[in-house]
């Protein structure tokens, strides 16, 4: 690799490679110390094709859940299956992971910025900013820039564009699929709100079990399947379909209602 080599975003590969294995030597401990990350279907990952594969998860912390699943995608590259043991993984990162995320939240802070440069691809939200709703067009030059990723390697996106649960699927998703076709590798993750503060930075509890289920991509016919039935097959693929809330115990439920209070009164 030359000294100077740049992706097609014109990020220099040499920094975002020692930006990886800093970021991932400094955050490792959050998934395997004084928390346990257990992972399901990882084996998936090493069978992927090198690009035009568009990962699609449910959404719980601004950037704890991302920085998991870049330590996940190269352990099982590396050959560990289900484990991230030993962060040596690390040293040779797969650089061309990118990430779909908020401009605003990208925008807010030294430490979002600095892990922009690992693979964020920023957008602007059609649908809220600076915490109030707001209606606008698409950006077509975000939906350029995800196509340019796809065509260059790995892109992980979160539909909900929330990390609120339960929300709807937003509709752009469906529609970068039918447009690029990639192939869609879904992911269901948990714990991580009750580990992690909001922006996924600061740990608020200890001794939580995180998971991650990697699940086999969806069979999708992109050119006679609507929006609307792909937004469906993701919405239970990621486990945020309204059915699913039938299944959860009625506790459940009432803890998710005051876990949302709190997170109104504290964010």
């Amino acid at each position: 690799m030359g000294l100077f080599k740049r992706n097609p975003f014109g990020h220099i590969l040499f920094l975002k490679k020692w930006l990886i294995r800093i970021a991932g030597a400094m955050t490792h401990s959050r998934y395997r110390g004084f928390n346990q990350l257990q992972i399901e279907g990882s084996e998936i990952i090493k069978d992927l094709s090198g690009t035009n594969v568009l990962f699609v998860s449910n959404h719980q912390t601004y950037f704890a859940d991302v920085v998991a699943m870049f330590h996940v995608f190269n352990a099982s590259l590396s050959g560990r299956v289900d484990s991230i043991k030993n962060v040596g993984y690390l040293w040779r990162p797969k650089l061309n992971i990118y990430y779909v995320a908020a401009k605003e939240t990208m925008r807010s802070g030294l430490l979002p910025k600095i892990m922009a440069y690992a693979g964020a691809i920023t957008v602007e939200r059609t649908w809220r900013e600076k915490g109030k709703d707001i209606k606008r067009e698409v950006n077509s030059q975000d939906t350029e820039n995800i196509g340019i990723a796809l065509k260059d390697g790995w892109v992980i996106t979160f539909p909900q564009g929330t990390t609120k649960p339960w929300k709807p699927i937003r509709k752009g998703t469906a529609h970068i699929i039918k447009q690029y076709k990639p192939v869609v590798v879904p992911i269901v993750i948990d714990g991580f709100r009750r580990s992690f503060d909001k922006k996924g930075i600061r740990v608020k509890k200890k001794g939580i079990l995180q998971s991650m289920v990697i699940k086999e991509p969806l069979q999708i016919d992109y050119e006679n399947e609507s929006v609307e039935e792909i937004v469906e097959k993701i919405e239970y693929a990621i486990e945020q379909h309204p059915s699913f809330l039938k299944v959860i115990p009625q506790e459940e439920l009432l803890a998710m209602e005051e876990l949302n209070k709190y997170r109104q009164w504290n964010y």
